[in-house]
Parts: C-alpha cells; sequence; structure tokens
C-alpha cells in the first residue's frame, strides 16, 4: 500500500506554474520556412525587388520617357572595365537606349508595371480558382460540370487564346479608360481567367478530402449551414495550398506579361515593362548586349525567388514533410 494519504495533493496539480498557452502553428510553420536557405534567399530578393520598385523612382528620379539624344546609346559604367572607348557616364550607371533614355529608370518603371500586373493577375485567378474548387469539391452535383470546364481551359491553347483576346478587346477598353489603364485590365483580366485552372484542381482534391472529416460531419448535424461550413471550417484548411498556389501564379503572370509585351500586344510602345525592354533591345543585342540581359535577369531574379519561395511554403505548411 502507498503511504500518501488521501487529502495529499497531486503533484501534477500542485505545481504553482501555469502551463504555457499553445504555441501558434504559423510559429511552427515559420521556423520551418526560414530552415529551407532557397526559401529565405527568395523571400529576401523578391521584397528586395518589390520595394526596389515601390521606392526607386523616389531615390532615382530620372524621367524614364525623357529623351536625350546627345547622351544615347551610353554604355553601363561596368563596361569601361574592359572596354576603354566605351561611352559611359556615371550619371547613367545602366546606360542609355538609342534615344537616351535612361536604362535604370526604365528598368525600375518597369518593374512596377511588371509586378502590378502580376499581382493582380494572379489575386483574381487565385479567387476564381478557389471559388470553383471549393464549389466543385463541395457540392456533388456542380462537380461534373465545373470539372469539365476546367478541363475545356486546360485543353485550349493559351498564347493563341491570349493574342485574341487582346485582338478583339483591345481598342473598347483603351477607349473607355485610356491606354495604359484599359491594357492594365485587359491584360489582367486575360491572365486571371486563363490561370486558374491548376488552384481549382488542387482545391478541390483538399475539399473532397476534407467534407467527410468528423468535424464537418458534427457541423451539419448541428444545422450549420453550407456557407458557414464553406467559410469556417473548409477555406481555413485549404489555405496551405492556396499560399502555394499563389506564389507559383505571380511567377506565371510576370512571365505571361512579359511574353505579351515581348510580342508588342501589351501595353504601349512608350510605356516600359521588362517584356518591353526586352523587346525593344533585342534588335541591337549584338551591339548592346546588356540591354536583354538587364531586364531579362530582372525578369529571371523574380520568378526564382517567387519558385523558391513556394517550395518553402510547401515544405512548412505540409506537416507530413515538415522538418525532413
Amino acid at each position: 500500500m502507498s503511504d500518501q494519504s488521501p487529502d495529499t495533493p497531486i503533484a501534477a496539480l500542485s505545481d504553482p506554474t501555469p502551463d504555457k498557452p499553445p504555441r501558434s502553428q504559423w510559429l511552427d510553420v515559420w521556423d520551418q520556412f526560414r530552415k529551407h536557405k532557397g526559401a529565405m534567399i527568395g523571400a529576401f530578393l523578391l521584397a528586395f525587388i518589390t520595394l526596389g520598385v515601390l521606392i526607386g523612382p523616389w531615390v532615382w528620379t530620372v524621367d524614364p520617357q525623357k529623351l536625350d539624344i546627345r547622351a544615347k546609346d551610353m554604355r553601363p559604367i561596368y563596361v569601361g572595365l574592359w572596354d576603354s572607348s566605351a561611352k559611359i557616364g556615371w550619371h547613367r550607371p545602366l546606360g542609355t537606349d538609342n534615344l537616351g533614355r535612361d536604362i535604370l529608370a526604365n528598368i525600375i518603371a518597369g518593374g512596377r508595371a511588371s509586378m502590378a500586373v502580376g499581382w493582380a493577375a494572379m489575386v483574381l485567378s487565385l479567387v476564381l480558382g478557389t471559388f470553383i474548387g471549393v464549389t466543385a469539391g463541395y457540392f456533388k452535383r456542380l462537380d461534373g460540370v465545373l470539372m469539365r470546364l476546367t478541363d475545356l481551359f486546360l485543353s485550349l491553347p493559351l498564347l493563341p487564346l491570349l493574342l485574341v483576346a487582346v485582338t478583339l478587346f483591345r481598342q473598347p477598353l483603351v477607349s473607355r479608360f485610356g491606354p495604359e489603364g484599359g491594357m492594365f485590365i485587359l491584360i489582367v483580366t486575360i491572365i486571371g481567367i486563363t490561370s486558374w485552372m491548376q488552384t481549382a484542381r488542387i482545391v478541390r482534391g483538399e475539399v473532397l478530402a476534407l467534407k467527410e472529416r468528423e468535424f464537418i460531419l458534427a457541423a451539419r448535424s448541428i444545422g450549420t449551414t453550407n456557407g458557414a461550413i464553406i467559410r469556417r471550417h473548409l477555406l481555413p484548411n485549404v489555405i496551405s495550398p492556396i499560399m502555394v498556389s499563389a506564389t507559383l501564379g505571380l511567377a506565371t503572370a510576370i512571365i505571361t506579361e512579359s511574353a505579351l509585351s515581348f510580342l508588342g500586344v501589351g501595353f504601349p510602345s512608350d510605356f516600359p515593362t521588362w517584356g518591353k525592354l526586352l523587346a525593344d533591345a533585342v534588335p541591337r543585342m549584338e551591339s548592346f548586349p546588356e540591354r536583354v540581359l538587364l531586364p531579362g535577369i530582372m525578369i529571371s531574379l523574380t520568378v526564382l525567388s517567387v519558385n523558391y519561395m513556394g517550395d518553402g511554403l510547401r515544405d512548412a505548411l505540409d506537416p507530413r514533410i515538415r522538418g525532413r
């Protein structure tokens, strides 16, 4: 027999120190995310590029559209390290184009346009994909119709479809919202409605698995409406694949906008974007290769940083592979 008296308190209950509150799940996600070196490098690069294009015009105040024929075809200052005959100037660190426009100012302005299109198109595609995925996964009678619609969009050749849409709707939107505003709305809408399919499929698969779980059945048993179940239980549990799809969608939108501008069907010719700068530099790339490399490097760094962030988020948000 134990010599402990019945009124002796249990040791665990007599501990005067209160239990700590449970650790936040997002702290665990952050701890895992910061262990992914590629994701941290990608996050730093994306933040640096985003801040650079946002605050750059206040730091580098040169007008990107200002023409200076006397200073045309200036080379970047680093070219002077191996080519003493190159025309360089410290007031134009990245040189000028054939019309004397400052390349650094154009890269900053082009980055603002490309990033704005990428973020806006990503948000639109994410909203469409999440709505269709949740609706198809939760409502069985709509699943077949919505998934066949998704298959239809997946089977369409996207680039010809984008070119046709730009040709058909450019003039009405430009006449109503102006050259820049109309093309921004058109490009964002086109990219958004042609890139939601992957998100819809991923979200649908997650919802199909979640809607048969015990907590969903319990919510139904107490009379919770379908809208409340979707808002309170399904959407918080599919946030992980949605965030990963968001990073990949941002990269896709930037590449698509650059491709449209490169083909000459994007923004007006006097409105800089990274794709437009790349297209303008191609005819003289043998004489001035840096004009192709600079916007190409910006596009590549942005897309790579977003993709690495997506890898890190996928690893951090999936508890099955966390810590591997």
